[in-house]
């Protein structure tokens, strides 16, 4: 039976499957960190930021779909965790924190290091509560627990550190953690309603998100019987783009291809499963939303119809009401329009590339896509290594790409490829970082060497603020104290003792990579990329180019390739010619 109620809190964690905590020991965790020492099948991740160990079990919920856990004592402890916590309840991952607290006696006195956790978690959370004595654990704890999983994201449970050093008040017992979820089935008259919609549309366009995760096969089912092209946001990419015979690119910031002309020339538009943001890239109207979450229908755009149901459900519900159509001509301009944007750019990276110097990024990021296995795990910083990753990463139905895609967090590669290597000890993680995002968690290098993780580090290192510099280009200003000149990252990782390589020849690039994915240890790849390739979406307004004409006069770069083009050639094969 648990002694203590740290005890009992590790007892309950491990019942539920969980493995290990993420985090820094000391001060108010050290109740915590001790039950952990002494269990005989769990363990202390150890990081080198809290923000970090955040990010890390965000990442491991991620891959496993499983509950993951970090903790943060008291104070500057508990704020470290924030900016992770925020990356992982936006992303939907099933992360438990616990925010260690001052002694209890001294809550509500100005205390040292005093914050009130439960409400400083409040807007990054589902659930945010204190323990205020021993008879409320152990079931404040599996509350929070299954609000986690049960609304994926994140559950916060403060515990002021003498409460985690008193003993249990009741026995911990056991009670099964639920992770299934019933699929949400619409309304009827939603699904007569939608039916009626699209077969009165003459032509019709899928743009699709993360929540066709687990209706992939659906969707490709109603683009077949409906001669629709299928684009996606960023978070859908993964699950939707590969043998996609519909797919017509990606939409948003980082977008490329056809997507935004198929969104907006098509008489109907469905959103399946996405809460894209950026409504400048929506035709704002005939439109129809199909989202589990009632409240996200309509928050980005003017909806015909918001469908509140789960969007394999509801594409089972609606196809045999559909009328069947043999017109594809709308689907076959826009494959030919997604074909030739691709084809437009495939000479960037690829032509002359041994006299490329500072190295261009998409070649490295081509590279890395060849060489990497079918089932890689990547992690991308935010900035333009997002681009890279969005533009040349070709999925596969093994392959994982997870970045910090709502929250938009730097420094978040490192942490999360130790987390998903953590987790998934057998698949290769590779991290795509910037050199910006590195040098603001550079502590998680000795992370990686102190927990031995195989993972690998591709440091996109061009000087510079990449992302910053181009959104003050397009905004009109004059880039500024964005680059901040070379540093040399394979010597910092040689340091913390990683194996690590320096790359400025791009004929060096691939034996680099090839020798960095074989290594059974930490290996960062230090690369030396051009600051000046940078990226577009695929539509931008007449503004934008104006503002970014004032302040350069550079080639941009436009579109996406990749092995994105091959399967857009492909695509094409079954089109009869005009």
């Amino acid at each position: 039976m648990s002694t203590t109620v740290a005890e009992q809190l590790i007892d309950v964690l491990h019942a539920a499957g969980v493995r290990r905590i993420y985090g820094l020991v000391g001060d108010s965790l050290n109740p915590i960190a001790d039950a952990v020492r002494r269990h005989r099948d769990f363990t202390w991740v150890h990081t080198h930021n809290e923000e970090a160990a955040a990010f890390a079990a965000s990442a491991e919920a991620q891959i496993t779909g499983r509950l993951a856990v970090c903790a943060g004592s008291c104070g500057p402890g508990n704020t470290h965790l924030i900016q992770g916590l925020y990356d992982a309840h936006r992303s939907g991952a099933p992360v438990l924190a616990i925010a260690s607290h001052i002694p209890s006696s001294q809550i509500g006195t100005g205390y040292f290091q005093e914050t009130h956790p439960e409400r400083v978690f409040a807007d990054c959370s589902h659930f945010s509560e204190m323990v205020n004595g021993t008879e409320q654990m152990p079931r404040l704890l599996r509350i929070a627990m299954q609000t986690a999983v049960g609304r994926r994201g994140v559950a916060v449970l403060a515990i002021p550190g003498d409460i985690g050093a008193r003993p249990a008040a009741h026995a911990t017992g056991t009670s099964a953690l639920a992770y299934s979820t019933a699929a949400e089935l619409p309304a009827a008259q939603d699904v007569r309603e939608l039916a009626e919609r699209i077969n009165q549309s003459d032509t019709v366009t899928l743009f699709v998100g993360a929540g066709i995760r687990d209706a992939r096969k659906e969707v490709l089912q109603l683009a077949d019987a409906l001669n629709a092209p299928i684009g996606h946001s960023l978070g859908g990419k993964e699950w939707i783009q590969y043998e996609n015979p519909y797919d017509v690119g990606m939409s948003g910031l980082l977008g490329y291809g056809a997507c935004y002309d198929a969104m907006h020339e098509a008489d109907l538009l469905l959103l399946l499963g996405t809460d894209f943001p950026y409504d400048a890239f929506l035709p704002g109207s005939h439109t129809i939303q199909v989202d589990r979450d009632a409240t996200r229908l309509g928050r980005r755009t003017p909806l015909d119809l918001g469908v509140t149901g789960d969007v394999g459900a509801t594409i089972r519900a609606v196809l045999p009401m559909l009328k069947a159509r043999t017109d594809g001509r709308f689907l076959n301009r826009m494959l030919r329009r997604h074909a030739k944007a691709l084809e437009h750019v495939v000479a960037a990276y690829t032509r002359d590339i041994d006299t490329m110097r500072p190295i261009h990024p998409e070649f490295l990021a081509a590279q890395i896509d060849e060489l990497a296995a079918d089932d890689a795990i990547f992690t991308v910083d935010t900035g333009m290594c997002n681009v890279w990753a969005a533009r040349y990463l070709t999925p596969t139905p093994r392959r994982r790409v997870i970045g910090s895609f709502r929250h938009g967090s730097m420094a978040n590669a490192l942490p999360q490829a130790i987390g998903a290597q953590t987790a998934a000890p057998e698949r290769q993680v590779v991290s795509l970082s910037g050199d910006g995002g590195l040098s603001m968690l550079l502590g998680e290098l000795l992370t990686a060497r102190e927990q031995n993780l195989p993972l690998t580090v591709v440091v996109f290192n061009n000087g510079s603020l990449g992302m910053i510099r181009l959104e003050m280009m397009v905004a009109g200003y004059p880039y500024f104290a964005t680059d901040h000149g070379a540093v040399d990252y394979a010597a910092i990782a040689a340091a913390c003792g990683l194996d690590s390589i320096a790359v400025d020849d791009p004929t060096e690039v691939r034996p680099a990579l090839a020798k960095a994915f074989a290594s059974p240890r930490p290996f960062l790849v230090d690369v030396r990329t051009d600051p000046n390739a940078l990226s577009l979406p695929s539509h931008i307004t007449a503004q934008q180019v104006r503002g970014f004409a004032l302040a350069s006069s550079r080639t941009v770069l436009d579109g996406g390739v990749g092995r994105m083009l091959d399967l857009a050639r492909s695509n094409l094969r079954n089109i009869p010619r005009p």
